[in-house]
C-alpha cells in the first residue's frame, strides 16, 4: 500500500507525539509499505511557521515506546496540477484539498486524523 501522510500526521511521525496510534505507526513502519510526504505539506508548515503559528521543530524523541516512527523511510512527493474541480466542497483547507486531489489522482491512501476528509471516499485513512 502506498500512504500519503496528511501534515499533521507527518509532524505526528517526526515528533513522535502520541496521537499516532500504534495501529496507524504499524502501517507507517511495515516496510511493505511505501509512506509519502507531499510538497503541499513542506508549503503549509513554511506558511504557518512563517506566521508565527508554529515553531519548527522536529527533534523531540519518540513519547511512546517501541519503535520510533519518525525513523521510518518518507519519500518526497512533488505536487503535480491536480484535479481539484473534482473535489466536492466538503473541506475548505486548501492544503487538504491539495492533499486529497493528489492522492486521488495517484491512487494514494490519505492517512490523517480530519474526519471529514472521510466524506471524499475510500482513499481516505482515519489514523486508528
Amino acid at each position: 500500500m502506498t500512504l500519503l501522510l496528511d501534515t499533521h500526521v507527518l509532524l505526528w511521525c517526526l515528533s513522535g507525539d502520541r496521537s499516532l496510534k500504534r495501529a496507524s505507526a504499524d502501517l507507517i513502519l511495515d516496510p511493505a509499505n511505501d509512506v509519502l510526504f507531499s510538497a503541499a505539506s513542506i508549503w503549509e508548515l513554511t506558511i504557518k511557521v512563517a506566521r508565527g503559528k508554529m515553531r519548527a521543530n522536529t527533534d523531540r524523541g519518540p513519547a511512546w515506546p517501541g519503535p520510533p516512527v519518525r525513523s521510518a523511510s518518507f519519500r518526497f512527493s512533488p505536487v503535480t496540477p491536480p484535479r481539484l474541480a473534482r473535489c466536492p466542497p466538503h473541506h475548505r483547507d486548501p492544503f487538504d484539498r491539495l492533499l486529497l486531489a493528489q492522492s486521488r489522482a495517484e491512487s494514494l491512501q490519505l492517512m490523517t486524523s480530519d474526519a471529514v476528509l472521510e466524506r471524499y471516499g475510500e482513499n481516505v485513512m482515519l489514523v486508528q
